[in-house]
Formats: C-alpha cells, structure tokens, sequence
C-alpha cells in the first residue's frame, strides 16, 4: 500500500465519521417534542438521505476495481468528489422517491411525542 492510498482511505473514514458524529450530536441535543411539523419532518429525511448514503456507500464497494498498482496523486481527489456525489445522490433520492422510512419515522414520532 502506498502512501497516497493510505491517506486517501483515512480522510474517507473520517469523513463518514465526521458525518455520523455530527447527526448523533444534532439529534441527541435537539428536543423535538417541542418541534413543527416541518422540523419533525426535515429531520426523518435527514436521516433517511443519511441511511440512503451509507447504503449507497457499501453499493459502490461492491463495485469497484481498484488495483494498488494502477495508485495515482488524484485519487484523494477523486474520492472527495465521489463522497460528494453519492450525499447529493442521497439526498436527492430522499427527495424525490424516498424509501418511505421518512414518513413512517414522521408518523412514529408524532405518535410517540403526541403531536
């Protein structure tokens, strides 16, 4: 293994890290009970776009082909921009046609918050 990809690898799992860190931090100090609709709402697609990334995230390890020996300077770069374009993927999806798991987790919460 060499350098490049090393620290490619690392800055990827921080990043995911960095992300999971900062949804665990919003959603353990936020108080929804006291929450809009809207909020409520924006949350749970939130964290279906979250669950859709992490999905699509082990979709595209299935995938690729990478050979240490084919190892060039851009691929840190290239991982950034393919991070990114998986959570716009993600987040688009959850948009668009969801899983459903927003609204349900909508529905589950207002029942739970007595809403």
């Amino acid at each position: 293994m060499d350098i490049g990809s090393g620290i490619s690898s690392a800055y990827t799992s921080y990043l995911s890290s960095q992300a999971a860190s900062k949804l665990d931090t919003h959603i353990k100090t936020k108080d929804y009970s006291q929450s809009s609709d809207e909020q409520l709402l924006a949350a749970c697609k939130e964290f279906e776009s979250y669950f859709m990334e992490q999905i699509y995230k082990e979709m595209q390890k299935t995938v690729d082909v990478f050979k240490e020996d084919d190892a060039s300077p851009n691929d840190s770069l290239v991982d950034f921009f393919k991070d990114n374009t998986i959570q716009e993927l993600a987040s688009i999806s959850t948009e668009k046609e969801g899983l459903g798991l927003a609204q349900m987790l909508f529905e589950q919460m207002k029942r739970n918050y007595n809403l």
